[in-house]
């Protein structure tokens, strides 16, 4: 993981009547290709600070832990480079919260699998790094798609935290409403989605993706979208008692709380 974390461990972080903290920058896996040219994050790398006594009352704040901001705000305390957190994508955002961890209570984690005790070694976690030649136009986050059924062009975006938000929001709503409904899929592809055949109209596409888009070709963009889209890579060899296995690294309630009861 530390591919993607240049050590310097005694860089300092200085601002007008604010203390002095030890930095380190984090690259990100999107390396900044997705970002617009004057948005900080299109370097590919920004600023984190360590974790001190002031990220721990985040870590330990019940009203953060129960509606689900938690690691949002947490994120938020340590990122120094001055950005609209809005527009990092999800992906990136993994890759800070895994150094996030590293820094505040270093590189070991351990998790529980079967009844057993494994510990991984996080800095090993390596970057799904984007491909410049996947993007339509580098600083644009836009990439385009033919679905294999019906043939139509679409154009799609990777979604970003702000976008998340607005696609939580909107399931809950929808909720509200029709109490049985589990819109989940069909609500994220109607952000994901740009253009259908070069139309741009929000309602075309919605439309498109509740009366026409197939059961077949939804499955096929999300699957390209798995593949192209930047992130971390979690998956790990370990060692079982029937053997060595591959397992996707849980990100569960310790990963930030290591000595916590919860």
């Amino acid at each position: 993981f530390f591919l993607h974390m240049y050590m310097q461990t005694y860089k300092s972080y200085k601002m007008e009547n604010k203390p002095i903290f030890p930095t380190e920058e984090v690259t990100l896996p999107s390396k900044g290709l997705i970002y617009p040219k004057d948005n900080p994050l299109s370097k590919g790398v920004l600023e984190m600070k360590y974790m001190t006594a002031k990220e721990e009352d985040i870590l330990t704040n019940q009203s953060y832990i129960k509606n689900g901001t938690v690691i949002d705000k947490l994120l938020k305390s340590l990122i120094i480079t001055p950005i609209d957190y809005n527009d990092i994508i999800v992906g990136d955002k993994n890759a800070i919260m895994i150094a996030a961890r590293v820094l505040g209570y270093g590189k070991d984690y351990t998790f529980d699998l079967d009844g057993e005790d494994h510990t991984v070694d996080l800095t090993e976690i390596k970057d799904k790094e984007l491909k410049e030649k996947d993007l339509l136009s580098k600083g644009q986050n836009e990439f385009e798609f033919t679905l294999p059924t019906t043939k139509k062009a679409i154009t799609f975006k990777i979604l970003t935290h702000g976008d998340e938000r607005k696609i939580e929001n909107e399931i809950k709503g929808i909720k509200k409403v029709k109490k049985n409904e589990s819109p989940e899929q069909s609500t994220r592809l109607k952000h994901m989605i740009l253009s259908v055949d070069g139309d741009t109209e929000r309602k075309t596409i919605r439309e498109f993706v509740d009366t026409q888009l197939l059961a077949r070709d939804a499955r096929a963009l999300r699957q390209y979208i798995k593949e192209i889209q930047p992130d971390v890579d979690l998956l790990f060899d370990i060692e079982t008692e029937a053997g060595e296995k591959e397992v996707r690294v849980p990100i569960g309630i310790t990963f930030f709380w290591p000595d916590s009861e919860l």
